[in-house]
């Protein structure tokens, strides 16, 4: 039997005290990174891009690797609720016939991003798989932990990719850490359209 005060613990009892901090505040924005090998990194972002968008949030969504060529769902479906999309990648790497172009994108994808942060039009700007650029080198991570750290009050953030640094960590508010028990591509499953895209 597990202990039934620990929230955290095995759930074969529910929990019979509150687990939560006694001196709760509010937030004006929040810094979320999703990370980890598991899937479910961008799913849980764009799940938080649709509860903004119920709250009459402006957002905004920069995809760093994802081409629009993809026709991806969840860019369907931003886009017909009026999120701004921006695209900001080509695909993936092993795929590229030119990474100085990719490289180039990049860049010029974290200036369209950081300049929707500073703008603060957007309560929500999602950062779908921002890690990779920024592990690669791609784009320069000290600045988009100035800006991340240094965003409008009211303008929240979701980065998501595999890797997140410490410094990332660090800023964050929250970090959710996804990690990989099965995937169906390691049994040479492709991607499901409507489950993975």
């Amino acid at each position: 039997m597990t202990d039934a005060t620990d929230p955290h613990a095995a759930p074969d009892e529910p929990p019979t005290e509150d687990p939560r901090p006694d001196e709760l505040r509010r937030a004006t924005s929040l810094l979320l990174v999703n990370t980890g090998d598991g899937k479910g990194k961008s799913s849980a972002a764009f799940g938080v891009m649709l509860r903004a968008i119920a709250r009459d949030w402006e957002v905004a969504v920069v995809q760093f690797v994802k081409s629009g060529d993809w026709k991806v769902g969840e860019e369907t479906i931003g886009r017909r609720l009026g999120v701004t999309w921006v695209n900001a990648g080509d695909g993936f790497t092993w795929d590229s016939d030119d990474l100085e172009h990719d490289r180039a994108l990049a860049r010029e994808g974290w200036a369209a991003a950081a300049a929707l942060i500073r703008a603060g039009e957007h309560r929500l700007v999602v950062l779908d798989e921002l890690t990779y650029l920024m592990n690669w080198g791609w784009i320069d991570a000290d600045d988009v932990i100035a800006t991340l750290a240094g965003r409008p009050d009211h303008v929240s953030v979701v980065v998501t990719g595999r890797d997140a640094s410490p410094a990332l960590i660090e800023i964050a508010d929250t970090v959710t850490e996804m990690r990989k028990v099965k995937h169906a591509y390691d049994r040479g499953i492709a991607a499901k359209r409507g489950i993975d895209y």
